[in-house]
Protein backbone atom coordinates (compact mmCIF):
# COMPACT_ATOMS: atom_id res chain seq x y z
CA UNK A 1 0.00 0.00 0.00
CA UNK A 2 3.08 2.29 0.45
CA UNK A 3 2.75 5.39 2.98
CA UNK A 4 -0.53 6.28 3.94
CA UNK A 5 -1.45 10.03 3.99
CA UNK A 6 -3.84 11.26 6.20
CA UNK A 7 -6.57 11.59 3.47
CA UNK A 8 -5.66 8.14 2.82
CA UNK A 9 -6.57 7.08 6.35
CA UNK A 10 -9.81 9.14 6.30
CA UNK A 11 -11.00 7.42 3.02
CA UNK A 12 -10.29 4.25 5.08
CA UNK A 13 -11.78 5.23 7.96
CA UNK A 14 -15.24 6.34 6.32
CA UNK A 15 -15.32 3.48 3.95
CA UNK A 16 -14.83 1.11 7.41
CA UNK A 17 -17.45 3.17 8.90
CA UNK A 18 -20.16 3.04 6.29
CA UNK A 19 -19.79 -1.19 5.74
CA UNK A 20 -19.71 -1.15 10.34
CA UNK A 21 -23.34 0.58 10.15
CA UNK A 22 -24.50 -1.16 7.03
CA UNK A 23 -23.18 -4.29 8.48
CA UNK A 24 -25.23 -3.82 11.73
CA UNK A 25 -28.36 -1.74 10.65
CA UNK A 26 -28.94 -4.74 7.90
CA UNK A 27 -28.93 -7.32 10.01
CA UNK A 28 -31.36 -5.98 12.76
CA UNK A 29 -35.09 -7.25 10.59
CA UNK A 30 -36.65 -9.88 11.40
CA UNK A 31 -35.52 -12.62 10.22
CA UNK A 32 -34.27 -16.89 10.31
CA UNK A 33 -30.90 -15.93 11.62
CA UNK A 34 -32.22 -13.63 14.56
CA UNK A 35 -34.49 -16.07 15.43
CA UNK A 36 -32.27 -18.68 15.75
CA UNK A 37 -29.92 -16.86 17.93
CA UNK A 38 -32.69 -15.83 20.31
CA UNK A 39 -34.08 -19.44 20.66
CA UNK A 40 -30.78 -20.58 21.36
CA UNK A 41 -29.33 -17.87 23.26
CA UNK A 42 -32.13 -18.24 25.88
CA UNK A 43 -32.10 -22.42 26.04
CA UNK A 44 -28.63 -22.91 25.48
CA UNK A 45 -26.72 -19.81 26.83
CA UNK A 46 -24.44 -17.17 24.99
CA UNK A 47 -21.52 -18.75 23.07
CA UNK A 48 -23.78 -21.31 20.80
CA UNK A 49 -25.79 -17.74 20.19
CA UNK A 50 -22.79 -16.33 19.11
CA UNK A 51 -21.11 -18.78 17.14
CA UNK A 52 -24.48 -19.05 14.93
CA UNK A 53 -24.26 -15.59 14.53
CA UNK A 54 -20.69 -16.09 13.81
CA UNK A 55 -21.11 -18.25 11.15
CA UNK A 56 -23.89 -15.69 9.23
CA UNK A 57 -21.57 -12.98 9.62
CA UNK A 58 -18.55 -15.10 7.56
CA UNK A 59 -21.27 -15.50 4.89
CA UNK A 60 -22.47 -12.02 4.80
CA UNK A 61 -19.30 -10.51 4.26
CA UNK A 62 -18.52 -12.67 1.24
CA UNK A 63 -21.97 -11.92 0.08
CA UNK A 64 -20.70 -8.48 0.32
CA UNK A 65 -17.28 -8.99 -0.99
CA UNK A 66 -19.23 -10.78 -3.86
CA UNK A 67 -21.37 -7.34 -4.60
CA UNK A 68 -18.28 -5.24 -4.76
CA UNK A 69 -16.60 -7.60 -7.14
CA UNK A 70 -19.96 -7.36 -9.46
CA UNK A 71 -20.79 -3.76 -8.79
CA UNK A 72 -16.98 -2.88 -10.07
CA UNK A 73 -17.47 -3.87 -13.54
CA UNK A 74 -20.88 -2.15 -13.60
CA UNK A 75 -20.05 1.10 -12.41
CA UNK A 76 -17.74 1.36 -15.79
CA UNK A 77 -20.83 2.21 -17.61
CA UNK A 78 -22.37 6.12 -17.09
CA UNK A 79 -25.51 4.93 -18.23
CA UNK A 80 -25.44 1.58 -15.95
CA UNK A 81 -24.36 3.36 -12.78
CA UNK A 82 -27.35 5.26 -13.25
CA UNK A 83 -29.84 2.57 -13.81
CA UNK A 84 -27.85 1.27 -10.04
CA UNK A 85 -28.34 4.23 -8.17
CA UNK A 86 -32.14 4.00 -9.31
CA UNK A 87 -32.40 0.37 -8.48
CA UNK A 88 -30.30 1.50 -4.78
CA UNK A 89 -33.31 3.44 -4.21
CA UNK A 90 -36.24 1.04 -4.84
CA UNK A 91 -34.58 -1.33 -3.63
CA UNK A 92 -34.32 0.61 -0.16
CA UNK A 93 -37.96 1.80 -0.67
CA UNK A 94 -39.10 -1.53 -1.31
CA UNK A 95 -36.93 -2.95 1.69
CA UNK A 96 -37.93 -0.16 4.32
CA UNK A 97 -41.78 -0.26 3.64
CA UNK A 98 -41.26 -4.42 4.02
CA UNK A 99 -39.43 -4.13 7.46
CA UNK A 100 -41.86 -1.60 8.59
CA UNK A 101 -44.99 -3.23 7.70
CA UNK A 102 -43.95 -6.62 8.62
CA UNK A 103 -47.13 -8.14 10.31
CA UNK A 104 -44.91 -11.10 12.21
CA UNK A 105 -41.84 -13.10 12.71
CA UNK A 106 -40.87 -15.07 9.14
CA UNK A 107 -39.53 -18.46 9.37
CA UNK A 108 -36.42 -20.09 7.64
CA UNK A 109 -36.65 -19.52 3.79
CA UNK A 110 -37.27 -22.40 1.78
CA UNK A 111 -33.34 -21.98 0.18
CA UNK A 112 -32.03 -22.09 3.19
CA UNK A 113 -34.18 -25.40 4.75
CA UNK A 114 -33.01 -27.18 1.18
CA UNK A 115 -29.52 -26.37 1.60
CA UNK A 116 -29.88 -27.22 5.43
CA UNK A 117 -31.23 -31.06 4.50
CA UNK A 118 -28.31 -31.67 1.92
CA UNK A 119 -25.27 -30.37 4.24
CA UNK A 120 -26.78 -31.04 7.83
CA UNK A 121 -25.22 -28.66 9.46
CA UNK A 122 -23.62 -30.40 12.84
CA UNK A 123 -22.79 -26.84 14.19
CA UNK A 124 -23.82 -23.64 15.33
CA UNK A 125 -21.28 -21.72 13.08
CA UNK A 126 -22.33 -23.99 10.32
CA UNK A 127 -25.88 -23.65 11.07
CA UNK A 128 -25.61 -19.79 11.13
CA UNK A 129 -23.80 -20.02 7.74
CA UNK A 130 -25.81 -22.77 5.82
CA UNK A 131 -28.71 -20.10 7.10
CA UNK A 132 -27.26 -17.09 5.25
CA UNK A 133 -25.80 -18.64 2.55
CA UNK A 134 -29.62 -20.18 1.81
CA UNK A 135 -30.39 -16.49 0.64
CA UNK A 136 -29.31 -15.55 -2.13
CA UNK A 137 -30.77 -12.28 -2.11
CA UNK A 138 -29.09 -11.07 0.46
CA UNK A 139 -26.26 -11.24 -2.99
CA UNK A 140 -28.76 -8.90 -4.46
CA UNK A 141 -28.99 -6.21 -1.83
CA UNK A 142 -25.14 -5.97 -1.11
CA UNK A 143 -24.68 -5.51 -5.01
CA UNK A 144 -26.71 -2.68 -4.99
CA UNK A 145 -25.35 -1.15 -1.82
CA UNK A 146 -21.68 -1.84 -3.11
CA UNK A 147 -23.32 -0.02 -6.20
CA UNK A 148 -24.65 3.17 -3.91
CA UNK A 149 -21.64 3.35 -1.60
CA UNK A 150 -19.13 3.62 -4.65
CA UNK A 151 -21.69 6.33 -6.82
CA UNK A 152 -22.18 8.16 -3.06
CA UNK A 153 -18.06 8.05 -2.51
CA UNK A 154 -18.48 6.40 0.67
CA UNK A 155 -16.43 4.09 -0.32
CA UNK A 156 -14.13 4.26 -2.45
CA UNK A 157 -13.35 2.72 -6.10
CA UNK A 158 -9.91 0.49 -4.48
CA UNK A 159 -9.00 -2.31 -3.19
CA UNK A 160 -8.17 -1.04 0.05
CA UNK A 161 -11.04 0.80 0.54
CA UNK A 162 -13.59 -2.37 -0.31
CA UNK A 163 -11.85 -4.43 2.10
CA UNK A 164 -11.91 -1.62 4.80
CA UNK A 165 -15.64 -1.52 4.23
CA UNK A 166 -16.02 -5.76 4.06
CA UNK A 167 -14.08 -5.61 7.14
CA UNK A 168 -16.58 -3.04 8.89
CA UNK A 169 -19.75 -5.13 7.31
CA UNK A 170 -18.58 -7.85 9.00
CA UNK A 171 -17.84 -6.51 12.32
CA UNK A 172 -21.01 -4.78 12.77
CA UNK A 173 -23.01 -7.89 11.47
CA UNK A 174 -21.43 -9.81 14.62
CA UNK A 175 -21.57 -6.54 16.84
CA UNK A 176 -25.74 -7.31 16.12
CA UNK A 177 -25.53 -10.77 16.40
CA UNK A 178 -23.31 -10.77 19.63
CA UNK A 179 -25.34 -8.19 20.92
CA UNK A 180 -28.69 -10.38 20.48
CA UNK A 181 -27.27 -13.28 21.58
CA UNK A 182 -26.31 -11.50 24.83
CA UNK A 183 -29.89 -9.87 25.66
CA UNK A 184 -31.43 -13.50 24.45
CA UNK A 185 -29.11 -15.27 27.01
CA UNK A 186 -28.95 -12.64 29.58
CA UNK A 187 -33.34 -11.95 29.36
CA UNK A 188 -33.93 -15.77 29.10
CA UNK A 189 -36.93 -14.81 26.53
CA UNK A 190 -37.66 -11.99 28.13
CA UNK A 191 -36.09 -10.57 24.68
CA UNK A 192 -39.23 -11.24 22.65
CA UNK A 193 -40.06 -11.86 19.31
CA UNK A 194 -42.63 -8.97 19.56
CA UNK A 195 -39.05 -6.59 20.61
CA UNK A 196 -37.86 -8.30 18.07
CA UNK A 197 -40.22 -7.40 15.63
CA UNK A 198 -40.31 -3.25 16.68
CA UNK A 199 -36.56 -3.49 16.34
CA UNK A 200 -37.45 -4.55 12.34
CA UNK A 201 -40.10 -1.51 12.45
CA UNK A 202 -37.68 1.03 13.24
CA UNK A 203 -34.57 -0.74 10.98
CA UNK A 204 -37.60 -0.46 8.37
CA UNK A 205 -38.13 3.66 9.05
CA UNK A 206 -33.91 3.88 8.59
CA UNK A 207 -34.00 2.33 5.34
CA UNK A 208 -37.30 4.53 4.34
CA UNK A 209 -34.90 7.10 4.84
CA UNK A 210 -32.09 6.34 3.45
CA UNK A 211 -33.82 6.03 0.15
CA UNK A 212 -35.41 9.60 0.55
CA UNK A 213 -31.43 10.65 0.50
CA UNK A 214 -30.32 8.06 -2.56
CA UNK A 215 -33.84 9.62 -4.48
CA UNK A 216 -32.43 13.13 -3.83
CA UNK A 217 -29.23 12.83 -4.82
CA UNK A 218 -30.23 10.86 -8.04
CA UNK A 219 -32.79 13.70 -8.53
CA UNK A 220 -29.79 16.54 -8.12
CA UNK A 221 -27.60 14.55 -10.28
CA UNK A 222 -30.00 13.93 -13.41
CA UNK A 223 -30.82 17.48 -12.90
CA UNK A 224 -26.85 18.43 -13.84
CA UNK A 225 -27.02 16.52 -16.78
Amino acid sequence: MGDLTMRDVWELAISFTTGFLAGFVYNIPVGPINISIINEGAQRGFVRATLIGAGAMVMDAVYCALGFAGASSLLASRHIRAALELVSFLLMLFLGFKYLLAPDIPTISRGADVIEKKLHPHTAFMTGFVRMLGNPSVLVLWLALAATFTAHQWVDPTFESKVACVLGVALGAQAWFTLLAWGASLGHRKLSERTLLRLSHASGFGLLLLAVYIGWRLVHLLAQR
